[in-house]
């Protein structure tokens, strides 16, 4: 673990709303001075200590995070917060209502929508604290809404461990996989959630995206944009522009492909853009 000691920044806290996931709210905040008074949330907490060391109180007893370490603390639960050092703490946080966690309950537990209970406040765990910060950096800056929700899942699946939940094998998945190919296939640009294509395969989404992923070794939003990719170099051979290949395939914009693009390649769309080459006539 980090230290509690890092250099002493400026106070900061900005909010974003998530409306596609029940109006989640998502906290990035550095504090230094600011003390939290005893208080409680309606939702779920789960913070993510990014820099720094956070005390705290919570079910009567003192606690400290430090960076790298996650906190949650259940809906309803009465809990402090406050520096655990003199140059404060920086973190994310997510705080996700009882009901959408009870709606990935629903999906794992055939039905039951009772959500999860931890045995603890403070986790150690690093897969789990770099899937969370990637889930927070999506739902906070990408549209995308297969993306969003395969991330989602992606995240809680390492959390929800914690709580000892798992999900069994149905004996659809392989051709589960194969039908969620289809569909991107036949539509790029289609704006196909995760549980559009769970409704299609008869999966739970959290199974869908957790079984595809085991099977293809990509999510099903990164496996499209590489399908995706592999049409955009076809239509640049075309002749096609870059900005129209990036609006006929569904890409965000064309910085959106250009990134991906190279990303992949190592090579630009526009440079990419293949010239015919003239054959010179060869002499006896």
């Amino acid at each position: 673990m980090s230290s509690c000691a890092f250099a002493p920044r400026t106070e900061s806290a900005r909010m974003h709303i998530a409306p596609d996931f029940a109006g989640m709210e998502l906290l990035t905040a550095r504090y230094v001075h600011h003390r939290f008074t005893p208080h409680v949330h309606d939702t779920f907490v789960i913070a993510l200590i990014e820099e720094g060391c956070e005390r705290f109180r919570c079910r009567g007893m003192e606690g400290a995070a430090n960076a790298g370490s996650l906190i949650v603390i259940p809906p309803g639960e009465v809990h402090t917060g406050q520096s655990g050092g003199e140059s404060g703490w920086a973190y994310r946080a997510l705080y996700p209502a009882p009901e959408k966690l009870g709606d990935l309950m629903a999906e794992l537990r055939d039905g039951d929508a009772r959500a999860p209970t931890f045995d603890r406040v403070v986790f150690d765990d690093a897969a789990l604290f770099r899937a969370l910060q990637r889930l927070h950096v999506v739902l906070t800056d990408s549209d995308d809404a297969l993306q969003r929700g395969s991330v989602w899942r992606e995240a809680m699946t390492p959390l929800l461990r914690h709580a000892g939940v798992s999900e069994p094998a149905t004996g659809r998945e392989v051709a589960a996989v194969r039908r969620v190919q289809e569909l991107l296939r036949a539509d790029t640009d289609a704006a196909l959630t995760l549980d559009d294509l769970a409704r299609e395969t008869g999966l739970s989404p959290w199974h869908l995206n957790r079984v595809f992923s085991l099977s293809v070794g990509l999510p099903p939003h990164a496996w499209r944009n590489q399908w995706r990719l592999a049409q955009a170099k076809r239509l640049l051979r075309d002749g096609l522009s870059p900005a129209d290949v990036a609006a006929s395939l569904g890409f965000a914009d064309q910085s959106h492909l250009h990134r991906l693009f190279k990303r992949a390649f190592g090579i630009t769309p526009g440079g990419y853009a293949l010239k015919e080459t003239p054959v010179r006539p060869k002499f006896p």
